[in-house]
């Protein structure tokens, strides 16, 4: 993989949650020290432009290469993902589809949740490894540049990333929906993992309600949490029971294999609702018998993130239009990369022409005006360049040709690099 090589191509190879389940995306994951080891390797192999990424939904390895196999070589060498296991699950882009791969992936359109924008960051990270390890080079600095303003357009311009899919998201739109009278209900949070944590900011971020108070078994995270978050009440597992005959609505995210909640502990004096957003459930089967309780599990919330994606989906057309701009103002760039080290060559051969003609001039006659001389002669050579421009920016023009002619006209390399395109 010499990076002056003219066959090399750019590649996207990988694996990912489209046709690899999360044991075969476990065997092909890089760790942070794998993916600094590959960098090397292929920095040391002269690959000039390559980065990696690695999140729990896929692994993927863009760079330049003759062949994808040098690619796919180094993702197994580093992973504990075999070259046949590979072939089976993968995905292969080449050039173009390269490109629209990373502007699909970095607008939230290849995402296993349409419309998710974590994977923005992550790209992000993985470039700026990559760079910090010296394997980037100016073309990924101008293709990621244009994906990440896509993706801001996108992302403020459609609906593409409208609400969430979230379950803790449609619980709290559950509230929102179904509770008039919602901003002055007590709430009380049951459980502080990952879903009861986005819970709680949710209902911040959505709600005015100031009545909201939040239990965990492990009160040292309740109190480093509530710290963050002043409007937010906490309570102890001791006081479950009395929290819970003062609540309206009821979240449960314990995340226990057993119940947590059981019919003994629900008042049966007045309306309650209660969201249980576990798997398994951890409110106990038989609270959904009780005449006072609306009981509302992840199922029926699922359906909130159905309508969610049904809003985005419709938005497709316009992500995919704002890509499109992005990618065209890309490969324009991208043309014009291609002949521009020719155009620069030109100039300074006609530039050499110049200083020689002026200084023969200068001594033949005594009254010469050098720095006329040298006005006209600029202007000659500008519209020379400019004229070589237009020539290779037609689309029927065959630029290494050109190039060839121009050499033999002027009898100086002029040099054409090549890009994957």
């Amino acid at each position: 993989m010499n990076r002056n090589t003219h066959q090399a191509n750019l590649y996207n190879i990988g694996v990912s949650y489209k046709k690899a389940d999360a044991h075969i995306r476990g065997k092909f994951s890089l760790t942070k020290e794998a993916q600094l080891a590959l960098l090397a390797e292929a920095k040391e192999q002269g690959v000039d432009g390559i980065f990696v990424l690695s999140t729990c939904n896929r692994t993927e390895v863009t760079g330049f290469a003759e062949h994808p196999f040098q690619l796919i070589k180094l993702l197994c060498k580093y992973s504990n993902g075999s070259v046949e296991e590979f072939a089976q699950v993968s995905n292969v882009y080449k050039n173009q589809e390269a490109i629209m791969h990373l502007f699909r992936m970095g607008t939230g359109l290849d995402s296993q949740i349409l419309g998710d924008y974590e994977i923005v960051g992550q790209l992000r990270q993985a470039f700026k490894l990559a760079k910090q390890q010296g394997t980037t080079n100016a073309y990924f600095e101008r293709l990621l540049n244009h994906v990440m303003q896509a993706s801001k357009r996108v992302k403020n311009e459609t609906r593409l990333s409208s609400g969430t899919t979230s379950v803790s998201y449609a619980a709290v739109q559950y509230i929102i929906n179904n509770l008039s009278d919602y901003n002055a209900k007590n709430v009380l949070v049951f459980g502080l993992g990952k879903m009861g944590k986005h819970t709680c900011k949710n209902l911040a971020e959505y709600t005015e309600n100031k009545s909201v108070c939040l239990i965990n078994r492990t009160e040292e995270k309740a109190t480093a949490f509530v710290k963050e978050h002043p409007s937010i009440r906490k309570s102890t597992i001791q006081n479950l029971s009395g929290e819970i005959d003062n609540t309206d609505v009821l979240i449960v995210s314990t995340g226990a294999n057993t119940p947590t909640v059981t019919k003994e502990q629900i008042p049966t004096d007045k309306q309650i609702l209660i969201l249980d957003l576990s798997m398994p459930a951890n409110v106990a089967p038989e609270v959904n018998d009780m005449e006072n309780v609306t009981l509302v599990n992840v199922d029926e919330l699922s359906k909130v993130t159905d309508e969610t994606l049904a809003i985005r989906q419709k938005e497709v057309p316009v992500a995919e239009a704002i890509i499109e701009t992005h990618k065209a103002e890309f490969n324009e760039w991208l043309h014009h990369r291609r002949f521009t080290p020719a155009v620069y060559a030109l100039k300074k051969s006609l530039e050499t022409i110049q200083r020689d003609e002026i200084a023969f001039h200068k001594k033949k006659y005594k009254d010469f005006d050098e720095d006329q001389a040298a006005v006209i002669t600029s202007r000659f050579i500008q519209k020379i360049t400019t004229q070589f421009v237009k020539h290779l920016k037609d689309e029927e023009t065959s630029i290494p040709q050109s190039i060839q002619v121009i050499s033999k006209m002027f009898g100086t390399e002029l040099e054409n690099i090549h890009e994957g395109n």
